[in-house]
């Protein structure tokens, strides 16, 4: 199969889809592989590192584009990329369509298949290729807290661990899952007081266990994350709903009641964001006010820390594609249920249900009625 790696456009993205380690195991497998010229630049990885390994490197987006019958990307295309979309070319990326009518429009008007990273889902539940990049905004959130907290940056000038004699700052985390553990565990290393508030009791008690009672842990409810809020320093939301919006869980009033300078991190704005004001922004324009607190909601987080994220990234999605290009789409996710739950859009149709959910007036089918 002839599979082609696009260079990324987002704002400030730098990650890219593949390493040679991936290009090495595809032409192994007998496969043809295609990157556009610089795709890897932003991680430290250059052209001739891909040729290396047998890769053909191409000029410019259309020529990627064009070359494969398997697309590999990291973040959604957008709106200057929708022309390259085809029905005979798989798709193979984050997406997070639920949070983008424009995009799952495109998709189902060209006819493409596309399956979403952050659908790909394990019969336990687990998410395995949004897990190294939860991972990653997780652990970044409270970095990037950290420094909006900081005089310079229009925070209040608080010190996240404090010092000797002075409180440490209150971290909040909405969210115990993977983005949310990892949120908690850099915040406590940071010397912060930290809450994690989630529904689930299971998730709670991993915590207790993990960190020693050290970060508290309390079940929530609207009236929870009111009252925790009130005097927090700094917010994370991170709860995800897979392959739909995420709920809106930190309401306008909520942030009126907060102390003025705190921040809130949106580790959930590729979902729509779980804060009622929460748009998404760009690495190159992070922030924006509400009443006197401070968002971040930037949409790709992971890009910040490139070369961390394209490897552990890729380290996850390698198997998936070298099925993909093995096999063909069809039959891969008809032999690995898991990739099959990935499946957003095929034949002009919607075929996951929490996006047919999220647009309820855009043709919608089961992926097995597609595979038939």
């Amino acid at each position: 199969m002839r599979i082609s790696v696009p260079a990324e456009v987002k704002n400030n993205e730098s990650r890219v889809a593949m390493t040679p380690i991936s290009v090495h195991e595809l032409v192994r497998h007998g496969h043809e592989v295609y990157i556009q010229a610089g795709a890897g630049e932003g991680s430290s990885i250059p052209d001739a590192e891909y040729e290396e390994q047998g890769a053909t490197i191409v000029p410019d987006a259309a020529a990627a584009w064009e070359a494969g019958e398997l697309v590999c990307k990291v973040k959604e295309p957008i709106a200057e990329e929708y022309p390259f979309l085809r029905e005979d070319q798989a798709l193979f990326t984050y997406l997070h369509l639920a949070a983008d009518r424009p995009l799952t429009e495109a998709l189902i008007e060209a006819k493409t298949p596309a399956i979403a990273y952050e659908t790909v889902r394990r019969a336990d539940g687990q998410l395995p290729l949004l897990y190294p990049m939860s991972e990653v905004a997780g652990r970044l959130a409270p970095v990037v807290g950290a420094y909006y907290l900081l005089k310079p940056q229009g925070g209040p000038g608080i010190l996240l661990g404090g010092v000797g004699g002075v409180k440490n700052a209150k971290v909040v985390v909405i969210g115990g899952g993977t983005a949310g553990q990892n949120a908690a565990q850099v915040a406590n290393g940071m010397g912060a007081d930290v809450t994690v508030l989630d529904t689930d009791l299971d998730k709670l008690r991993t915590t207790f266990w993990r960190y020693g009672n050290a970060v508290r842990q309390i079940a929530s409810s609207s009236l929870a994350i009111r009252t925790e809020l009130k005097d927090a320093d700094l917010v994370i939301g991170t709860v995800l709903i897979p392959g739909a919006r995420a709920p809106k869980l930190v309401t306008n009033e909520m942030v009126a009641s907060m102390n003025p300078g705190s921040v809130l991190v949106d580790v959930a704005i590729d979902q729509g964001g779980c804060f009622e004001d929460s748009h998404a922004t760009t690495h190159a324009d992070p922030v924006f006010t509400v009443h006197q607190s401070t968002f971040y909601c930037v949409a790709n987080m992971p890009g910040a820390v490139a070369n961390t994220s394209t490897y552990a990234l890729t380290n996850a999605t390698l198997p998936y594609t070298v099925a993909l290009a093995d096999k063909g789409w069809r039959q891969a996710c008809a032999d690995d249920p898991a990739l099959a739950q990935g499946v957003n859009t095929a034949a002009g149709t919607i075929v996951h249900p929490g996006v047919a959910e999220a647009f309820d007036d855009l043709p919608s089918t089961s992926l097995d009625e597609v595979l038939a």
